[in-house]
């Protein structure tokens, strides 16, 4: 049977808190045993020493030790006395003295017992000399005190530690139930992710896991949030792929089988008229599937970039001066306003790429007569420290806000004059979108003050030390 998480974290904490409470109580029983015994033996020490003050009186008193022998008595009442100075209570003169933990033995001078208990003397009992007037005059033989002996000491002590072996008790219970608890709150969270995974594994992209607290764990399920809302938006945009390709694939195949048929069945005649509608359509599916793989390439990563120190004002002026003939065919004027010098770090090819679609895009988009004025294209660039701030600003029509939102998306068009009957296949601005930010640039859109679309180009100078400043 294998243990699941939950039982492995219980085991873990349990046994953590068992060694820390065994440590303990192994700890203070030690403590106590030595703490107890040590003022045994120092009591004991204390006692020896009053007792030992008092026969010295007492001898002074009598002048010999006739007042002690046969008189085991005296020596009983002077310990109560002790006793009773000590505790401030009046004692049974009855009981012998609870004080004492040890046999004794009271011996003269000449090593005659005099007073004690009866039992052999042990070779390592010790000797405390009764000292009257600077002369010994006897000695006081104690048992040492190593170790408990009274009945009522080692009953005390057994008392203590049942004691604390009943707190340990008391403790394993409480940290028990506080360790189920604990493991249930926190695995309960990390279950819950452990489903959400699954959901998203199983290809429910809607799962989501409530953000609990700010901890490890509140980071996790909010990072999981954060890869499911990620993860929900490519598969729309899969879908919405998908489509698209379809439906733009579709429309010229549609035609091309059309125009066949109507050949095929004579409908139509052979004539220059009717190959050069075949050949446009062919170049529309070939232009659409160039632009996919375009835009795959630059999804991946894996369009060639061969950067270099080049000027993007030489670039853009070369690209311009590519399409000012058709600009000027369809009735449109292009006006630039650049910097003679603007050094980037990028790949000019790429670079032209860039421009050429935006170019071609102005071109298809924009009309060539307004009610005020004649179609046109603006470019200006702006210098400042590390960047280059380009804006391509065409005449009408224009686009809404909401179709701002969406121009750098897949095969996004806006409707009007923007559309598929222009030629697009709605894929250049987002391609231009991979290629700018291949170079560290940025690229949005805005309302052109001329009437139509503005897209503002950001670039990072190379600046003097030889890299790029982002």
């Amino acid at each position: 049977m294998k243990i699941g998480i939950t039982g492995k974290l219980f085991l873990a904490i349990m046994a953590t808190c068992m060694l820390v409470l065994m440590i303990m109580n192994w700890g203070v029983r030690l403590s106590f045993e030595r703490g107890f015994t040590d003022y045994i033996k120092s009591s004991n020490e204390q006692r020896i020493n009053l007792l030992a003050n008092a026969l010295a009186d007492r001898y002074r008193t009598e002048g010999n030790w006739r007042f002690l022998v046969r008189n085991e008595r005296l020596v009983h009442q002077l310990l109560r006395s002790f006793e009773q100075n000590a505790e401030g209570d009046d004692t049974d003169q009855s009981l012998p003295p609870q004080g004492w933990r040890v046999p004794f033995w009271v011996f003269d001078n000449h090593n005659v017992r005099l007073a004690g208990s009866s039992v052999a003397i042990p070779e390592q009992a010790t000797r405390k000399p009764i000292v009257l007037d600077g002369k010994t005059i006897g000695w006081i033989v104690a048992m040492p005190s190593e170790k408990l002996t009274r009945s009522a000491d080692i009953n005390f002590a057994k008392q203590q530690s049942r004691t604390s072996w009943i707190l340990v008790a008391l403790s394993t219970v409480l940290a028990s139930i506080a360790t189920l608890l604990l493991s249930r709150s926190l695995l309960s969270r990390v279950k819950r992710l452990v489903v959400g995974t699954h959901q998203l594994a199983a290809g429910d992209f809607s799962a989501r896991v409530p953000v609990t607290g700010g901890d490890e764990l509140g980071t996790l399920a909010n990072d999981f949030n954060q890869l499911a809302n990620t993860l929900e938006k490519n598969e729309r945009m899969r879908r919405a792929f998908i489509a698209d390709v379809s439906h733009e694939l579709r429309t010229p195949l549609a035609v091309l089988q059309g125009e066949l048929e109507a050949l095929e069945d004579g409908v139509r005649q052979l004539t220059t008229t009717s190959l050069h509608s075949l050949q446009a359509e062919v170049s529309s599916l070939t232009k659409l599937v160039n632009d996919l793989h375009q835009l795959s390439l630059s999804d991946l990563g894996a369009l060639a970039y061969r950067k270099s120190h080049i000027n993007l004002s030489e670039i853009l002026g070369q690209s311009v001066a590519a399409y000012r003939s058709r600009f000027q065919a369809k009735g449109l004027s292009i006006e630039t306003d650049l910097p003679g010098s603007a050094a980037v770090f990028g790949d000019p090819d790429r670079l032209s790429q860039l421009f050429n679609n935006l170019l071609e895009n102005s071109l298809r988009y924009t009309d060539s007569q307004t009610d005020d004025s004649a179609g046109k294209l603006h470019i200006s660039g702006t210098l400042s420290k590390n960047t280059l701030t380009l804006l391509w600003q065409d005449s009408a029509p224009g686009v809404t806000e909401e179709q701002l939102k969406q121009i750098f998306e897949r095969f996004y068009r806006t409707e009007g004059s923007r559309n598929r009957a222009s030629g697009g296949s709605g894929l250049g601005l987002s391609i231009c979108w991979n290629i700018v930010d291949a170079h560290g640039g940025e690229i949005t859109a805005a309302h052109s003050p001329l009437g139509g679309l503005e897209i503002k180009l950001t670039f990072p100078l190379f600046n003097d030390a030889g890299v790029t400043s982002l």
